[in-house]
Formats: C-alpha cells, structure tokens, sequence
C-alpha cells in the first residue's frame, strides 16, 4: 500500500507516541515473522543499503545499463538518463523523463498536454490518483479541470467517453484504477476507450503507476499496452519495490517540455543515483516476476474468499483479481482487525496482511492484498488456517 490506508493520524495529546508504540510493534512483529504474506517483510535502512551496494560486486554493473564505474548523475544525466533510456525501450516510446515523484509526473505532462490542445480540461474517474491523492495538485497548480464520464468503480466505458456532455483535451485512465480495487477492463473494453477519445479529437494519457502488472490480464506486451497511448507515467516503486521515482514515456517533443516542467517544479535534484539503482534493479529483478505474482494472487484470493465465506459481509475484490492486488473488506472495525492481527503475528510466526482503514459502509473495513516474492512461499491451505487463526482472535476480542 501507498501510505493511505491506515488510520487518520492524531490530533493532540500523547496520540503521535502511542502511534509511534503501534509502528514499533507492528515493525517488530513482522520482522520476527517466517511468513509474511502481503507486502513483504519490512527491511532496515541497513538493508536496504546492502542491497545497492551489492550492486558493486557484479561483474555485469560496471558499464552498460548500470554504469557503475562512471560518475553519479548531475541535474538527471549519467545514471537518470540510463534509466531514461531504458524506460523509454521497455515502453516503445522515444523518450521517457525522469520525476522524483510520480505525482509531480502527473502534473507536468498532464500541463504539457493542456498547452499542446488548447484544453485544460482532463477526463478522468473520480477515483483515479490526481483526484484523491495529490490535493489537487492538477488544478491548484496548473490550472486545469477534471471531468467525469463515470462515476462507477470501473474504467470508463467507449459509451461513457463519447456520450461525455462536456469537450475535454486529454482523457486519463489509470490503470490499474487502484481505489477500486486495481480493476482494469478486458482488452478489447480497453481499446474502444481509447478510439472513443480520440474521436473526440483529445489525447490519451495513461496512469499507468502499476502498469508494470497488467500484461497477464491483458495478455499483451508492455509496448503493446502503454502504445495505445500518447503518454504513459510509471512508478518504479509500486510494483517494482524501488526507492522512489517515477517516469513519464512520450514523444520525443514533448519530453524536451516535460523536462522544462520538472525544472520549473522543482523536480532537477543535484543527485538521483541511489534512486535510480534501485529502479534499474527493479526492472531486472521484479518486473519479470510479475506475472508469477499475478497467478499467485488467484490463489491467495480464492482461498481468502474460502476461508471467510461463513462471515456475513466479508468479500474479496476483484474476484478473481485483474492484477497481484486486489482488496479484502471484512466486517470488524479497523483497531480490531490491526491488534487480531499483530497477535496472529507475535503467536504464529505468520503475518497476513498490511494495515486496515474503516470502508464507506459502517462496519466494514478494507485492507490490500500485495501478493509478491514473500507470498509465494504460501499455498493456499496455509493461507486459509492463517485466515481461521485470524478469526479465532477476532472472536477474542
């Protein structure tokens, strides 16, 4: 998960010590853990600088991709354009520019395209990222206006993008549409969207931050994909387990203008080269692995949905799932769910999920299930007695 799916954080007293207990506790949990099942076991700021530095033993990093032996990065040369570069091939575009935050990626193209169009007007869900996580970044900084042509929890439909009451410049869609559920259309659902658009004289922008993960669903190829579009941006966090960072693929023109706009938002840093290593051992390590998550994830979920079918209100979504992550709403407060599950933690050995946040529905609570390298180790038997044991200190409580 982003960050965005715990508690509200707290107001006064000795709240922020009694959070920092909790993180401490679940961090220490976890970490004595065999089994962790979504997300993975956290790692210390120890580890994960071995792992970088790991780098500097292979014999295969010194030039190439990697450029080990050459100097760091200044103001996004050397090791960003490598980077660059190579997203720029794995997506089959002409250029790819490098953003120290996906939610600045977001903005300076979503711009670029406003200025190119005439139209500041974007068409997107109002689930899709700029609208519910960047406080409004897209039109407190640019200018710009988001229209929606539906409101359910899907992508859009060809319909819905043509029968849109108001004109628009750019349609976005976000895929994986992560707040309902990492959902994506099927394939042919997906390009008739992008032929409604285009028929209505706009151009076609991908949030595609998970990107990466959609090639099972969609059986296609990466290029195949993001080539539907005329800009695609990706995290090299989500999914690929980097630092930080994120790119946007595009024309060659409009690269050059992306640049300008990550100059003028702050985004030129003196010095990328730790984010951009663990980027590039994303690409190498993960992305290939993702498909394997994906399988996994069908039977992770099939054998939650199992487990919990006698508990009124539980359900899995997707199911099965479009991509490795999918949610699970189950009917107990949040607090509840989080402590049940630091004790099948602390008592087992066995770690099922990340954190809880109170649903729309009173009563009900979500959690996202990451089905990555930490889960495979499961099968689906072990997933469903964890499940029971969750239960059993649910009924504690």
């Amino acid at each position: 998960m982003d960050g965005d799916t715990g508690r509200d954080g707290d107001t006064g007293g000795d709240g922020g010590t009694g959070r920092a207990r909790e993180r401490e506790r679940r961090t220490a949990a976890l970490r004595g853990c065999d089994r962790v099942l979504s997300q993975g076991r956290p790692r210390t700021v120890r580890e994960r600088l071995a792992e970088l530095a790991a780098l500097a033993d292979r014999p295969d990093t010194g030039g190439g991709d990697w450029g080990l032996d050459g100097p760091p990065d200044v103001y996004g040369d050397g090791p960003v354009d490598r980077l660059e570069r190579r997203t720029a091939e794995l997506l089959g575009f002409e250029d790819a520019v490098f953003f120290p935050t996906g939610t600045m990626a977001q903005q300076a193209v979503l711009r670029c395209w406003a200025e190119r169009t005439g139209s500041r007007t974007v068409a997107m869900h109002p689930l899709a990222h700029p609208e519910v996580h960047e406080r409004d970044a897209y039109a407190v900084l640019s200018g710009l206006r988001s229209v929606h042509p539906t409101t359910a929890p899907r992508l859009p439909t060809a319909a819905e993008v043509q029968g849109l009451d108001e004109p628009f410049g750019t349609l976005m869609l976000e895929l994986p549409l992560r707040d309902a559920g990492f959902v994506l259309p099927t394939w042919d659902e997906l390009c008739a969207a992008v032929d409604a658009g285009r028929g209505r004289e706009a151009v076609v922008h991908v949030d595609g931050a998970r990107l990466w993960e959609t090639t099972a669903h969609f059986g296609r190829t990466l290029p195949e994909i993001a080539g539907l579009a005329d800009s695609v941006y990706v995290s090299f966090y989500k999914s690929l387990g980097g630092l930080s960072g994120a790119a946007v693929a595009c024309p060659a023109e409009v690269g050059a203008q992306c640049r300008a706009w990550r100059h003028r938002y702050g985004g030129q840093l003196f010095q990328q080269w730790p984010t951009v290593l663990s980027a590039l051992l994303g690409l190498e390590r993960e992305l290939p692995r993702l498909p394997e998550y994906a399988a996994h994830a069908r039977v992770v979920a099939a054998a939650l949905g199992g487990a919990f079918a006698g508990v009124p209100g539980a359900v899995v979504h997707p199911d099965p799932p479009h991509t490795h992550q999918f949610r699970l709403w189950l009917p107990y407060p949040a607090g509840m769910l989080e402590e049940a599950g630091l004790l099948l933690a602390e008592e087992t050995g066995r770690a099922l999920f990340g954190g809880w946040r109170e649903g729309p529905v009173p009563g009900l609570s979500v959690t996202e299930v990451t089905v990555a390298a930490s889960a495979l180790e499961w099968s689906a038997e072990e997933v469903a007695e964890s499940a029971a044991g969750l239960l059993e200190r649910l009924a504690r409580a």
